[in-house]
């Protein structure tokens, strides 16, 4: 959007978008079957997708839907159809996932059993194993399918796609596609909705999260004589029992400001219990639309509301200036419910993360140079010391945590996590040739809950991420491509207590990781 090739009203904080938006933005490429004179009715091929990841020592996982945390090779291979008849729209778009899933070097087993337990503080309150199984995976899953009503700005429907909310270009604190998509109900607006006061833009939905059905490593492990894996079970005792999720986004582009938009989120979850045909969580009390009720704890009317319920609500702004060819962006959310207005204010650092990032448009020599950063912090602030909050997407009571088979809902750098990235491509003739670096601290929470007491200053796990970006449009296909190198340092915190000098190396190690998209656009 920044280099004025695309004319839009949309704000792009709100993906996926909708079909004939999207259509025009990739310039028409996906090829009409069969179409009426008034295109009310309309076939088109949505081509082919082919996605290949590659990592050659352990685990490098982003914002790759379907797709697990794996070693070795995995593709996702996707076909599609979209049909419209009239207010009817119909996204076909299934996948299919094999995953080579080999073993690799994951939690230290040389870890102390009480290191061991204060890890398991974390994994007996999410569904996040290190490692899908010890088996190759081959399945198939709706992948981006969807079925829609549509009229005017606004649609409603049954979906399983991805959802993306936030301006945030890698971390998107609330909602991603890092996980496999799940089904939900959606109303939302297909286009903006143009007002006197600006363009509103929103979705809600209301889905049903699943459990990954692995577990954690060394669930015989024990400390002070107790095993430290507990089942995830739920407080009606149902292990597979599955949660109730609904969720929403709005944002706001007003009138008098170019370029500007603001907006909320706010998602809670809950386990499911189906009872008489309706849905019961808080002890027999209904209640169909919990994202939409509660947003201060004073408010609760219902026993251990607060405890039942996983919630997280925040702000975004972006900021979009087309003659600079710049935008900005932030997010602010928290993982928790305030008291009051006067807890928010007193304490908003409480259970908070946060993402900044810009982006920037260059012209040198007639060629196009993005740059873009974008730093995000998941990690605890230091109010933890009196006011612990918990890791994000874990939660107390809710023991899977904000997540979909296996895998968090929102940032894909996880729990406790902090992320700094910086990007430089040129873009030429549909071409983009890129280099980046990315550091993350790994799951600091964990890291000062199990080393703090110990002044241990030399262990953080910190990965430092060189990437080389290639992408290309050609007539019938786009390409794109990335090959990161990983150096890891202190790898799973990974270091000898006993070696000598004081101040030495732990466990560095080298990962080689390769994901590759070809999308096909021809008739099939």
């Amino acid at each position: 959007a920044l280099s004025d090739e695309t004319e839009t009203e949309l704000s792009f904080n709100i993906k996926p978008l909708n079909f004939d938006s999207f259509d025009k933005i990739v310039g028409n490429q996906y090829k009409t079957i069969y179409s009426n004179k008034t295109k009310t009715i309309e076939i088109k091929t949505l081509g082919i997708d082919y996605f290949i990841e590659y990592n050659s020592h352990h685990p490098y996982n982003r914002n790759n839907g379907t797709m697990i945390p794996n070693r070795g090779y995995q593709h996702i291979i996707s076909p599609g159809i979209f049909i419209k008849y009239g207010p009817l729209t119909v996204q076909f778009k299934p996948e299919h996932h094999f995953s080579e899933n080999k073993p690799f070097h994951g939690f230290w087993e040389g870890h102390y059993s009480e290191i061991w337990a204060k890890r398991y503080q974390l994994w007996n309150h999410i569904d996040m194993p290190e490692r899908f199984g010890k088996t190759k995976h081959n399945k198939k899953t709706f992948g981006q399918s969807s079925i829609r009503l549509n009229w005017k700005s606004l649609s409603f429907g049954i979906s399983n796609e991805n959802l993306w909310w936030g301006p945030s270009m890698r971390n998107s604190i609330m909602m991603s596609n890092h996980a496999e998509g799940f089904k939900h109900i959606t109303f939302n607006t297909s286009s903006p909705v143009n007002t006197f006061l600006g363009n509103f833009e929103f979705q809600v939905i209301t889905g049903k999260l699943e459990n990954s059905g692995f577990t954690p490593p060394r669930t015989d492990i024990e400390h002070a004589g107790t095993k430290l894996y507990v089942p995830k079970i739920t407080q009606n005792n149902l292990t597979d029992d599955w949660r109730y999720l609904q969720g929403f986004i709005f944002s706001y582009s007003p009138r008098w400001i170019d370029g500007l938009s603001i907006g909320i989120i706010r998602w809670v979850q809950m386990y499911s219990q189906l009872v008489k045909g309706k849905y019961f969580w808080l002890e027999g009390s209904p209640t169909w639309l919990p994202a939409f009720q509660n947003l201060f704890r004073k408010n609760d009317k219902f026993q251990d509301y607060e405890a039942q319920t996983d919630q997280a609500a925040g702000l975004f702004l972006k900021w979009v200036w087309n003659d600079s060819k710049a935008e900005i962006y932030a997010e602010f959310h928290h993982n928790d419910s305030k008291q009051n207005l006067r807890d928010l204010l007193l304490d908003s650092d409480h259970s908070r993360a946060a993402t900044i990032g810009l982006q920037k448009l260059f012209n040198i020599n007639k060629d196009n140079f993005l740059f873009n950063w974008e730093w995000t912090q998941m990690e605890q602030t230091a109010s933890r010391l009196i006011r612990n909050a918990g890791s994000w997407y874990e939660h107390t009571w809710v023991y899977d945590g904000y997540t979909n088979k296996g895998e968090v809902l929102g940032s894909s750098i996880g729990p406790g996590s902090n992320s700094h990235y910086f990007s430089l491509n040129r873009i030429r003739n549909q071409e983009l040739i890129g280099i980046g670096l990315e550091i993350v601290d790994h799951d600091n929470d964990f890291y000062q809950m199990a080393f703090a007491s110990a002044k241990d200053f030399r262990r953080y796990w910190k990965d430092i991420n060189l990437h080389l970006k290639y992408n290309k449009s050609f007539k019938h296909f786009n390409l794109s491509s990335n090959l990161v190198y990983v150096r890891s340092l202190n790898y799973q915190w990974e270091l000898d207590d006993f070696a000598t000098p004081y101040y030495h190396p732990g466990r560095d190690v080298d990962n080689f990781h390769l994901s590759l998209k070809i999308t096909y656009f021809g008739n099939w």
